[in-house]
């Protein structure tokens, strides 16, 4: 649920946008901070992601997975440059030369988006329906107080349900690239190029970013893209599902979530976190101090763990086929010119800082193949891997579930 979407949001997404329990950081600059930022977010998907994420969206990937498709991991990356500068002439230009072993030619460019006002206009007269149930936690059944339960009538008449509250996470800041906290921006991927990152790239060895409003930015970077996840969703006797996965050397910790929604307008969504801490910077890239602050409040699942129950309340009331996601996060690095004087109290005004994160993401249906059936990789799951994938009768992405599902998250077909 990445992120990651640009057409008309359904119902069922506002609303679940709009029920974000845990906020994203808050962007934030140094007062005298430097000309140029840089980020690279490197990720790699697997399961359903893999499959929404090879340009077919969700819509495929569902149709894939209920055909029994399969598929490989995938990579993906996100590139911003942000500069306090305006272009030394011209239009904005800036591009990203890659190492060879990155499979995208020479270079991509970062493009500067065109601000286009939005033509969404709200719909007169429509109440919404429905409820969300929300769980959290993992074990075979759900504790004190859950599932709460939001009422989307009821709350679009300014009333909350007394069970909700704030997760209480002070998640440290972290500072993000936009055009709106940047005078001249640009992006990679954009509207400009249509290549995509081959599974075998590799991003190791030297970086170079070089534009019209910003200092050249240049970097070796030592750490690859991090494996995929792969793993199984068991169900076990009294209803509740054990997911496990294969241990990531490079994970600092693990977030999972299951979304289901029936066709009466309900829907649910469980966290495995041990408080109510839904979307917001869980869905992202994340820090490894972050990842940290978030494992002492028993958010994040840590590195050690891996696996988790779903309780059977949350299938129960998912009705046929809920969706599951997996995060992996993992390290990050970070350049700076000039380097950070050794002395504390030296003045420090650097040209450029760069940032590189990197993650890894798994998507599946709970009661549909394993992951690692998904990924034609059962057979390197281990001993908790089944022997045979079970069939589902397949469906069109039109109607049903899988149409519910795709525009409930607001992804379409």
């Amino acid at each position: 649920m990445r992120k990651l979407l640009t057409s008309r949001p359904a119902r069922g997404a506002f609303l679940l946008a709009s029920f974000t329990l845990l906020a994203a950081p808050v962007p934030s600059q140094q007062a005298s901070g430097p000309i140029a930022r840089y980020t690279i977010d490197a990720g790699t998907m697997s399961g359903m992601a893999a499959m929404a994420g090879g340009g077919g969206g969700m819509g495929a990937a569902m149709s894939m997975m209920m055909g029994g498709g399969r598929n490989q991991p995938l990579h993906e990356l996100v590139l911003r440059l942000g500069s306090t500068r305006a272009p030394a002439s011209g239009a904005p230009a800036a591009d990203h030369f890659m190492p060879a072993g990155a499979g995208l030619g020479a270079s991509v460019p970062l493009v500067t988006p065109r601000i286009v006002p939005s033509d969404d206009q709200p719909m007169p007269g429509e109440r919404p329906k429905g409820r969300l149930l929300l769980f959290w936690g993992c074990g075979a059944t759900p504790g004190a107080g859950q599932p709460v339960v939001i009422d989307f009538a009821k709350v679009a008449k300014g009333q909350m349900p007394p069970g909700l509250y704030m997760s209480g996470a002070s998640i440290p800041q972290e500072w993000q690239i936009r055009a709106s906290n940047s005078k001249t921006y640009g992006d990679w991927p954009n509207s400009q190029t249509r290549k995509t990152v081959p599974a075998n790239a590799s991003l190791l060895g030297d970086h170079r970013i070089s534009g019209n409003y910003s200092p050249d930015i240049a970097f070796n970077l030592k750490q690859d893209f991090m494996p995929a996840i792969t793993g199984t969703a068991r169900a076990i006797a009294g209803g509740a599902t054990i997911l496990s996965w294969n241990s990531l050397p490079q994970a600092t910790g693990y977030y999972a979530w299951t979304f289901g929604a029936k066709e009466n307008g309900d829907m649910v969504w469980w966290a495995s976190s041990a408080t109510q801490a839904f979307g917001g910077p869980v869905w992202d890239w994340m820090s490894p101090a972050a990842v940290q602050k978030m494992i002492a409040q028993k958010i994040v699942m840590p590195p050690s763990q891996t696996s988790c129950t779903v309780p059977a309340a949350v299938t129960q009331a998912g009705g046929e086929m809920l969706m599951g996601s997996l995060y992996a996060y993992g390290p990050e690095a970070n350049f700076t010119y000039p380097p950070r004087p050794a002395d504390p109290k030296a003045v420090w005004k650097p040209e450029w800082i760069a940032r590189v994160r990197y993650r890894a993401n798994t998507m599946w249906m709970l009661n549909g193949p394993d992951m690692g059936s998904m990924m034609g990789q059962a057979g390197d799951n281990g001993d908790d891997a089944p022997t045979q994938q079970q069939q589902k009768k397949k469906k069109k992405c039109g109607g049903g579930l899988g149409g519910m599902l795709g525009s409930a998250m607001g992804v379409g077909c």
